[in-house]
């Protein structure tokens, strides 16, 4: 069974998170977890809070599984532009130049890689099925 966790509203570019989640995309929570744990970029320790978040929300929900048994993978991880705030500053000969202070949305979803094998390879039985008509 998966489980979600959401940050709303990080003061970072949408851009410069995805290149952080992009190291992450796919795989297991105990190596994302040493990735970004080591990781110098600013997103990496917000990422690593909510992936903690994450992995309890799958814990809360699963209480008869184990964690280490269970051998959680990062299915999806999707970075959203957010609002847009906007200031302004002084430029030369009285103009002003506009300044956009961005911000993004993270989803993240984990799921036992046992469960979603299982899902995939259901998926390819129907394919298989079908080409076989």
């Amino acid at each position: 069974m998966e489980a979600v966790a959401k940050l709303n509203n990080v003061p970072t570019s949408a851009r410069k998170m995805r290149m952080v989640a992009d190291l992450i995309r796919g795989q297991r929570v105990d190596r994302a977890l040493n990735l970004l744990k080591f990781e110098p970029k600013e997103g990496a320790a917000r990422l690593e809070k909510l992936l903690r978040s994450a992995v309890s929300n799958w814990i809360a929900k699963n209480e008869d599984e184990r964690l280490e048994d269970a051998n959680l993978v990062i299915k999806e991880i999707r970075v959203d532009g957010g609002r847009i705030l906007k200031r302004l500053r002084p430029a030369p000969q009285g103009r002003a130049h506009r300044i956009r202070k961005r911000s993004n949305h993270v989803t993240l979803i984990v799921d036992s890689k046992a469960a979603s094998t299982m899902v995939t390879a259901g998926k390819e039985e129907e394919v298989t099925n079908e080409t076989a008509n």
